[in-house]
């Protein structure tokens, strides 16, 4: 079987790029740890050589036992017995495997029983496991939620449940309700203290909860009396050994089939406050969709990639008219735009790990000791950047996900209508990433502050000193001018100080500068690694050249009054 890290070139150039030595550095606290544990990193190269490792291994469990599980988990899914989930048969084994191999506490510290890794190991291995099964990228992922834990709980806290995710128990974040989806601040599960045995007690109904029958589970809920917005909300943890909590159902979903979305009823279910009361929403859960968001990025990417692998396959083994259909113009015209949105995306979803591992782990040696000035403003920086870049990146990798598994059914024909192919799989599981953790059109909300105020710009400035490769100089150009176009676009649609066009416009905006982002680190990976890049950087300025021109073209035509046609359809 296959090794899914070893296998694909592009996750070892992302893990030597060049700011992961200054991750190292951080996150090792200039290797301190060394002297500790005899497992730790002594100086960067031997971190990098300690990263590879792990993603080897991780590498090697999802391609010899996820991958082949895949088809199997689609087909049985989970149950529900007496009130609990019940795995699918390869699920469970998928689980054993990744717990045997130690890789359920990536990113925790080691004092946790963690391997301290940056959130760059962690997402790849996410962006590996969904290539291989969406489904199952869900449930690896979410111990992410112990990320949260370890940001907002308490030192107790810490110690009872951050080893018990470490050593493999599963994680939840129960945020949505039947009448509350995207707009948590309608969040009504009560919140209730009780004196008497010093805990909280929840009740009431979460839906859509992922992996809804963890072991271990954050939960937004209303804990001031009275109240009807994000102020009341605090986030508390509830542990499934105290009881109290019900799966009423598994949704039938048309995809992540492998992945338990519940339907969970609290009846006076016990908890504990994470952090302060009427923050939960304000701070802890924006915090925790945000890494949420993340970990979609790198599931919509791992779908690229196998939708990828299977259509460049097939178009080479099938034949028709005498030929491999693959030396059709029409048909390798869709797998270079598969392969390139592919290479952009995952270098979107790099970038933005790199500046939420710089930031994060800047804001945890905080919490040590006071940071130096230039270590203030680095903070700042990158923490306005993952702000920019997680939105903007969402948007733009799960949307191509959805584009690439379209593509590669259109590449399969008629069989990619069958289940006998991945590609019919992969397919459903990629229409989710658009929807959860926020649409694409909240992402857009998110995004269209950095659009207004420079901060995509401001970063392009920093791209184009960065490109001095001769050999780049032709591509560098066009997107110059594709930045020109940018610069004329947004100031043509801010300046109108109507709010209901700007945010009419501001999806084709965000677009425009998902392109031309996605453009220049594309021509940075290339000036890295030419040959490895080039063509997908040529292909995607291309693609963006196009796109953008459209962009450019409809909000020039576009007179503010045909809005009310649209309100009118």
């Amino acid at each position: 079987m296959s090794n899914f890290y070893l296998d694909n070139p592009s996750l070892k150039h992302h893990l030597h790029h060049p700011l992961m030595r200054r991750i190292a550095e951080l996150k090792e606290r200039n290797y301190a740890d060394a002297a500790q544990y005899d497992y730790a990193p002594f100086d960067f190269e031997d971190a990098i050589d300690s990263y590879e490792k792990v993603m080897e291994i991780a590498g090697e469990v999802i391609g010899e036992v996820v991958a082949p599980n895949a088809e199997e988990v689609d087909h049985v899914g989970p149950s529900v017995v007496n009130n609990r989930v019940v795995y699918a048969p390869g699920t469970v084994e998928n689980l054993k495997a990744t717990i045997q191999a130690g890789l359920m506490g990536l990113s925790m510290p080691r004092r946790y029983e963690g391997l301290n890794m940056p959130m760059v190991t962690f997402i790849m291995a996410a962006d590996m496991s969904a290539r291989a099964d969406a489904g199952f990228c869900n449930l690896w992922a979410l111990q992410d939620c112990a990320e949260t834990l370890y940001e907002f709980g308490n030192e107790d806290q810490h110690k009872r449940f951050l080893p018990r995710a470490c050593a493999g128990e599963t994680l939840s974040m129960d945020l949505t309700e039947p009448d509350a989806g995207s707009d948590l601040q309608a969040v009504m599960l009560k919140a209730t203290y009780d004196e008497a045995n010093d805990c909280w007690r929840l009740n009431g109904v979460k839906r859509f909860i992922t992996n809804g029958d963890a072991d271990i589970h954050l939960v937004l809920a209303r804990s001031e009396e009275g109240t009807k917005d994000g102020r009341g909300l605090s986030m508390f943890i509830y542990d499934k050994r105290d009881g109290g909590v019900d799966v009423r159902r598994i949704e039938n979903k048309l995809g992540i089939k492998g992945s338990p979305t519940c339907e969970l009823t609290y009846k006076n279910a016990k908890a504990e406050l994470c952090g302060s009361r009427k923050l939960g929403l304000i701070k802890y859960v924006m915090s925790l969709m945000n890494g949420a968001r993340l970990g979609i990025m790198a599931q919509a990417t791992g779908l690229s990639e196998a939708a990828y692998r299977e259509a460049i396959a097939y178009a080479k083994d099938r034949k028709q008219f005498g030929k491999a259909i693959i030396e059709f113009p029409a048909v390798y015209e869709m797998i270079a735009n598969i392969k390139a949105k592919l290479d952009g995306s995952r270098a979107i979803l790099y970038e933005t790990a790199r500046f939420v591992d710089i930031y994060k782990i800047l804001e945890d040696i905080e919490k040590e000791r006071k940071l130096e000035p230039a270590e203030k403003e680095e903070l700042k920086k990158y923490k306005k950047l993952a702000d920019a870049f997680t939105p903007l990146g969402k948007a733009m990798t799960t949307e191509y996900a959805n584009q690439n598994t379209y593509d590669c059914i259109q590449v399969h024909g008629g069989s990619g209508f069958m289940k006998d192919y991945t590609c019919e799989r992969i397919y459903r599981d990629a229409r989710i990433t658009n929807i959860y953790e926020g649409t694409t059109q909240l992402q857009v909300v998110a995004a269209i502050r950095h659009v207004l105020t420079g901060t995509y710009l401001a970063r392009w400035k920093e791209y184009q000193e960065e490109l001095q490769n001769p050999e780049l100089d032709g591509l560098k150009a066009r997107l110059e001018k594709l930045v020109a176009i940018y610069e004329q676009i947004v100031p043509k649609v801010a300046d109108t100080k109507d709010n209901e066009y700007i945010d009419f416009q501001a999806r084709r905006l965000v677009e425009a500068a998902g392109h031309i982002t996605l453009s220049y680190l594309l021509l940075l990976d290339t000036n890295r690694d030419s040959e490895a890049f080039k063509r997908s950087a040529e292909v995607y300025v291309t693609y963006a050249e196009a796109e953008v021109h459209k962009i450019q073209e409809f909000i020039n035509e576009f007179p503010i009054e045909s809005l009310e046609y649209y309100k009118q359809a």
